[in-house]
């Protein structure tokens, strides 16, 4: 376990980025159990409380999975085939180590109540965004797509600062 936070959260941060280019740029089942690896390697290396940070991880990750397979099922998002009606299997992976920065790297937005209703709704729909510029996913009608994803962000990414704040305070370094 590595001891210095600021390595903790600098290696976290890396491995987020390479969890998200791997499930985007490789979407499939390779590309999420890669997701799913460093997730573990997150949790052996970075969490002070890996049991209590992987209870918080998975119940991020259900609930990212269900909104964003509210956008599927709505037609906000796409998977380019037509075929994906509820979230894709990169995806769940993209969630899980998404779900990783939120004590460590991503912290810092829990500092201040208004920072992550402020930050999520753009930074949300950003990454999907960038995703589609990638040819990942496909956001069919842009606008409505955008402004979907950014009413998404701006309710999951408050609710799970506080899902942390409040039931595992003690995973935060």
């Amino acid at each position: 376990m590595i001891k210095h936070d600021g390595l903790r959260k600098l290696i976290n941060f890396v491995l987020f980025q390479a969890g998200w280019f791997a499930c985007v740029l490789y979407p499939g089942l390779a590309s999420a159990a890669l997701a799913f690896g460093i997730v573990g390697l997150h949790l052996a290396m970075i969490s002070q409380k890996p049991g209590r940070e992987w209870q918080f991880i998975l119940l991020g990750t259900v609930l990212g999975t269900l909104l964003d397979g509210l956008w599927f099922q709505l037609g906000f998002m796409s998977d380019g085939s037509g075929e994906a009606q509820w979230t894709p299997v990169w995806l769940v992976g993209v969630w899980a180590v998404f779900m990783t920065t939120l004590a460590h790297s991503l912290a810092w937005m829990g500092s201040r109540a208004w920072l992550p209703f402020v930050l999520a709704p753009i930074a949300g729909p950003f990454a999907y965004w960038s995703a589609a510029q990638l040819g990942t996913v496909t956001l069919p009608q842009l606008l409505p797509s955008l402004l979907a994803l950014a009413l998404g962000w701006l309710v999951i990414f408050p609710l799970l600062m506080q899902l942390k704040q409040r039931f595992y305070p003690e995973i935060t370094s």
